[in-house]
């Protein structure tokens, strides 16, 4: 099957574009490399260097790539903290470009169509696990917008007759085993990445956003999940969806939350080093505790997470010192 997937240069996008063509799929890659990296292309996959808000642009792909059977979306823009102050860029980008990519599709031949969204879509949850049918009321415009985006792929593919898979995201982390993939920036926003830097780089003091949460160490109490089991998730979407037709959402985390102090004491643990950190004051929008209820991911498409948390570290770590090794090392 030949697959779209957009943002295939970036993080998650990467990591799916290489479990994809290891399963036999034609994949076909685009990106505008505003955030991803050409390097991180699969070798075998055709890449088409361009922005999914551009309607021409994606109507020349469909035109080329004719037998496009599937999509997966995984572009956008993905910081909270920047939502709260670019609230207009993260609807262009998550919410519009979906609608452009979309009305690309209209005569292309897709049967599926494969978003990455987000548990933010959910703000801060009455009970904890939160299931798929909690109650939606994001408390940013990043969630806002994904929320958005959900609902305009929901009317557009009951529609046109395309099926749909959905999967809300709550922390992703971790790096692929090849060694090859990860987070590829010094400029880190998420919680496991940001405390094996400060583990490589004493001078990186690790900063906790507020200590007076209603939880049990008063620190946030959030979901993690490897970025290889993520995708597998979206494999095993698809091939649910293709050979049931059908759709549908579906939360992906560990079913476990765990506070930022806690992620902060098995990091400590796990790589057997003392990692500087402060306590500063809470962040706007950030929830006391979410984490998710997988149930539905599986029963329904039989996915089966490999990954706990000290393995998830461990593999940031790994990734992390050779990428700190190799950025020293290139010449400025």
């Amino acid at each position: 099957m030949k697959i779209l997937v957009t943002g295939g240069a970036g993080y998650i996008g990467s990591h799916a574009v290489y479990m994809l063509i290891k399963n036999g799929h034609t994949v076909v890659v685009a990106d505008n490399l505003s955030t991803g990296f050409k390097e991180n292309i699969h070798k075998e996959a055709k890449f088409y260097e361009g922005d999914i808000s551009n309607k021409l642009f994606l109507s020349n792909i469909f035109e080329d790539e004719s037998d496009i059977e599937a999509v997966m979306h995984f572009a956008g823009s993905i910081r909270v903290d920047e939502s709260i102050y670019k609230p207009l860029e993260y609807f262009k980008n998550n919410a519009d470009a979906v609608r452009v990519l979309l009305s690309a599709c209209q005569n292309s031949n897709i049967s599926t169509f494969i978003f990455s969204s987000t548990a933010a879509i959910y703000g801060q949850a009455k009970t904890v696990p939160i299931d798929e049918l909690d109650e939606k009321n994001p408390m940013n415009p990043y969630g806002e917008s994904k929320l958005a985006a959900e609902n305009l792929i929901k009317s557009w593919c009951d529609i046109r007759d395309v099926n749909f898979v959905i999967f809300r995201y709550f922390n992703v982390a971790g790096a692929h085993s090849n060694g090859k993939l990860g987070i590829k920036s010094n400029n880190l926003t998420h919680l496991i990445p940001l405390i094996v830097k400060s583990a490589i780089d004493k001078k990186e003091i690790f900063r906790i956003f507020g200590d007076d949460f209603e939880t049990e160490d008063g620190t946030c109490v959030r979901d993690f999940i490897h970025v290889q089991d993520l995708v597998e998730a979206h494999l095993l979407g698809l091939e649910w969806s293709i050979k049931n037709e059908r759709s549908g959402i579906f939360n992906l985390g560990s079913e476990k939350g765990y506070s930022v102090k806690q992620v902060y004491d098995t990091a400590t643990q796990v790589l057997k080093i003392e990692i500087p950190f402060e306590i500063i004051e809470k962040r706007f929008g950030d929830p006391a505790k979410i984490y998710a209820s997988t149930i539905l991911a599986k029963e329904i498409l039989k996915w089966k997470p490999k990954y706990n948390l000290k393995k998830i570290i461990m593999s940031e770590y790994k990734f992390r010192l050779k990428f700190t090794k190799d950025s020293q090392s290139k010449p400025h």
